[in-house]
């Protein structure tokens, strides 16, 4: 089981109560936006993951993702949310609560795949277990930074 993210969805969870916090300087979003956001790439990549078949996963070279993974994060302000883990209008404090909940199901889970399970990143390519979990690592570390810098204006 990966203990960052576990402990990363501690530290998501422990914002919760700030989700209508805000300031624009740092992001046009909320807090709870970003909650929301980084919960369904967690759930999204998770499933897809476990839903791959192992058998058809190919190794690509994407220059993009070897810097940025190894740099360990993302620039702020350079990608748009695709429309399938966008939050809605109205963030919901109990729908936080149960992405939550499912997102610790689909961290156990992710660590019993075979470590050929993937997910097709739309700019990175296929992702295999271990890049997987890296990048949902720097993705949530990324939203993580943003709360907290919008938490401490």
């Amino acid at each position: 089981m990966s203990i960052i993210l576990i402990e990363m969805l501690f530290k998501l969870e422990n914002c919760v109560s700030s989700k209508d916090k805000k300031n624009s300087q740092i992001s046009k979003s909320t807090v709870g936006w970003h909650l929301d956001h980084a919960l369904k790439v967690i759930n999204s990549v998770s499933e897809q993951a476990i839903d791959s078949n192992p058998e058809t996963y190919k190794s690509n070279f994407s220059f993009m993702r070897v810097v940025l993974f190894k740099l360990g994060f993302f620039p702020r302000g350079k990608a748009r949310a695709p429309k399938s883990v966008r939050p809605p209008e109205t963030i919901v404090e109990t729908e936080i609560h149960n992405q939550l909940q499912v997102a610790r199901t689909h961290i156990k889970k992710l660590e019993t795949l075979p470590e050929n399970a993937y997910f097709n990143h739309p700019m990175f390519g296929m992702l295999n277990k271990k890049q997987t979990v890296h990048f949902l690592e720097i993705h949530t570390n990324h939203h993580l930074k943003i709360i907290r810098d919008i938490l401490k204006s």
